[in-house]
């Protein structure tokens, strides 16, 4: 028959992080950059608040990979998913979202003026 104890010491200690002051500045460029690009997205419904959270929470457990966002649109809140820089990489992922949610519609991005 064999035995065996286990000891735990534990320590507790303070950790000081120094981050240069511009990776705050690349960060606010970075999300900025992202802001302002558009991109191609499925639209996979629309309804009001709490259709578009289930709707939302049924997608991400769908297709995780994915990008998922409710935006408002007056009167309803449309939920939408990924952000296709190219139109094949968009139809690509359409046609399989598609066989999922079947009203979905593959939105083009904004044209900038």
């Amino acid at each position: 028959m064999a035995f065996s104890s286990t000891i735990a010491l534990s320590q507790q200690g303070n950790i000081q992080i120094e981050q240069d002051h511009r990776i705050g500045e690349l960060l606010n460029i970075y999300k900025l950059s992202n802001e302002s690009h558009e991109y191609y997205k499925i639209q996979i419904g629309f309804g009001s608040y709490a259709e578009a959270q289930e709707l939302k929470e049924n997608v991400e457990n769908d297709f995780p990979d994915l990008f998922s966002k409710i935006d408002f649109d007056s009167p309803t809140y449309r939920v939408r998913v990924g952000r296709f820089k190219t139109k094949l990489e968009a139809e690509r992922k359409f046609i399989e979202v598609r066989a999922k949610y079947p009203d979905a519609m593959l939105l083009k991005p904004k044209k900038s003026t």
